[in-house]
């Protein structure tokens, strides 16, 4: 994404240190020089942390009994013991939302010269971790899924805002992006606002600039690339899905989160279902879950984070024309429009 002439993210807090420490150097290596992106979480109510060695003592019996069930009828086999192992060693699911897990992140990101935009994926950044960031000169965002969110978020002294409509991929609002830009817009100006939530093309990237947005946060249309991190299979699943199949759910984190249906999903809207638990301890029962689905390759009971514009994804394509075909198309509409003038 960055050498294709865009700023590409990084969803950080899904990392410990040492991994992204490893990760960060990586990318500075493979991007000569650019610059790029850190997205981190801060879950304002992430409720408690729970160790990973006390989750059978911590969650309730009933979502255990429920998950175990559904990983039974799948015919999904237990964790490998070291597997296991080195789940229980790492820090738990959730820490990464915290503000002590954030600031272990930024710790990191902080040693690395190219990191030069932070953005707040969830909650407000407090002004002391904007205030350090920008005293190392990075530039600090937040996502906002509505005018009051925007509002909140330059109070603590953000450069910019990310304002996300519903339509798009993890965790989201309910307020659609044609409503939501322009009144964001409005809301913070003279602050400028990235347009997100169901772009993927020239035309969306026209629209935005039309409702006031200074530029554009796409994330969806790329994990149809060939360099996408998704597997074969899972790409398939992403060219073969409808905008409707990107349904939101809480399943995966005790937040709304849009991600692609699947058996999974599914499973957890039958009725007699559990009612997903906060943040925090909804994370630590679904994560052995989710990496037995992985190692099992169970790609139906597998989703991932998607907006609804993935019904736009038909084939897979290199990143760098899927940028440049969004920048002539766009160029055409502005030519379109200037001629109906």
């Amino acid at each position: 994404m960055t050498n294709a002439g865009g700023m590409g993210a990084l969803a950080a807090s899904y990392y410990q240190p040492d991994e992204l420490e490893r990760i960060l150097t990586d990318m500075d290596e493979k991007t000569s020089g650019r610059p790029y992106c850190i997205d981190v979480l801060f879950a304002n109510k992430v409720g408690q942390v729970v160790p990973m060695s006390e989750r059978l003592s911590a969650l309730p019996k009933e979502h255990l009994d429920f998950v175990e069930n559904v990983m039974d009828e799948a015919g999904i086999p237990p964790l490998p013991p070291e597997v296991e192992a080195e789940m229980l060693r790492e820090k738990p699911p959730g820490h990464g939302h915290t503000e002590e897990g954030v600031l272990e992140v930024l710790e990191v990101v902080v040693r690395h010269p190219q990191a030069k935009f932070v953005l707040s994926a969830m909650g407000a950044p407090p002004p002391y971790v904007v205030e350090r960031l920008h005293r190392k000169g990075i530039m600090v965002g937040a996502m906002a899924g509505s005018a009051e969110h925007a509002i909140k978020h330059v109070q603590s002294g953000v450069d910019l805002i990310v304002a996300q409509g519903s339509e798009a991929g993890g965790h989201t609002g309910t307020i659609s992006s044609m409503v939501l830009w322009p009144e964001v817009v409005d809301s913070v100006a003279p602050i400028p606002v990235l347009a997100a939530g169901g772009v993927g093309s020239g035309r969306h990237v026209a629209a935005a600039f039309a409702l006031g947005a200074e530029g554009v946060w796409c994330g969806t249309i790329w994990l149809g690339s060939s360099e996408s991190e998704l597997s074969p299979e899972m790409r398939k699943r992403f060219i073969s899905a409808r905008s409707q199949d990107a349904i939101q759910r809480k399943y995966d984190t005790g937040k709304p989160l849009r991600g692609l249906r699947s058996k999974w999903t599914d499973a957890w809207d039958a009725p007699g279902a559990p009612q997903p638990l906060p943040l925090a301890a909804q994370k630590l029962l679904v994560a052995p879950a989710l990496k037995r689905l992985e190692l099992a390759n169970a790609v139906d009971y597998l989703g991932y984070m998607s907006g609804q514009i993935v019904g736009r994804i038909k084939e897979e394509r290199p990143t760098r024309r899927i940028m440049e075909e969004m920048k002539s198309e766009y160029l055409a509409v502005l030519k379109s429009l200037a001629s109906r003038a």
